[in-house]
């Protein structure tokens, strides 16, 4: 193996904490109350809904990130023409909490003695630069791979062909079995793995059981095990 592709949202990084987090801050600013756990929770799920229709092309980035938060306020009451003031500064806000999963930061510094790893993501530019930035992870990478940057979303082979584009610059002529993509996604992360034909390595600390249609050539619980597999 000689490039690591990391998928950042849920596998580097714990998106749920730092989603918590940036929720919480738009809701003071914009005086809309409490935002307890079970909002939360209600709105994680909304968000997750709207995030597959944009990876089965049945909805655009634009049109998800502000429609998440109107069914969010909708259900609750608030004012849905808020929504899209809400994720502005939400895109933001996400940037400000940072939480490795596993002790991640510190191991993908010692791989880098040893692979060239870069990020690929399909977090909005303004997300995930900040997140980079504040997290440290700029350092490591060699580029992020982001998806509002590159015009295409995981997992469709068009996002792949641009990160091989910038590969074949990087690392001249690579076989695609020296590649591999490691994302805590099957719909997503494996799913493009898989149109692309590079390795996969599922992140799943949850133990879920693998859907048919994905194949998954490695499976990890925690960051750590990716040790065993290199």
């Amino acid at each position: 193996m000689k490039v690591l592709l990391w998928d950042i949202d849920g596998t580097i990084l714990n998106f749920i904490a730092a989603e918590k987090a940036a929720i919480r801050t738009g809701f003071k600013r914009l005086n809309l109350g409490e935002c307890t756990d079970e909002m939360l929770s209600v709105y994680s799920n909304i968000n997750v809904g709207y995030w597959k229709k944009l990876e089965l092309g049945e909805m655009s980035k634009s049109e998800i990130l502000i429609a998440r938060f109107r069914d969010f306020f909708e259900k609750y009451g608030l004012d849905v023409s808020l929504a899209e003031t809400f994720n502005a500064k939400y895109q933001i806000d996400l940037g400000d909490t940072v939480c490795f999963n596993d002790n991640s930061f510190e191991i993908l510094k010692r791989l880098n003695n040893e692979y060239m790893q870069y990020a690929v993501t399909n977090g909005t530019a303004v997300a995930q630069h900040k997140k980079l930035s504040v997290s440290g992870l700029d350092d490591i990478f060699i580029h992020a791979f982001i998806s509002d940057e590159i015009g295409a979303e995981k997992p469709s082979v068009a996002f792949f062909e641009k990160v091989f584009e910038r590969l074949k610059n990087d690392c001249g002529d690579i076989d695609k079995n020296e590649i591999m993509i490691i994302g805590d996604s099957l719909s997503s992360d494996i799913k493009g793995g898989n149109n692309a034909g590079i390795v996969t390595c599922w992140y799943n600390p949850g133990k879920n059981e693998l859907k048919q249609g994905y194949s998954v050539d490695y499976e990890i619980a925690d960051i750590n095990d990716i040790f065993s597999i290199l």
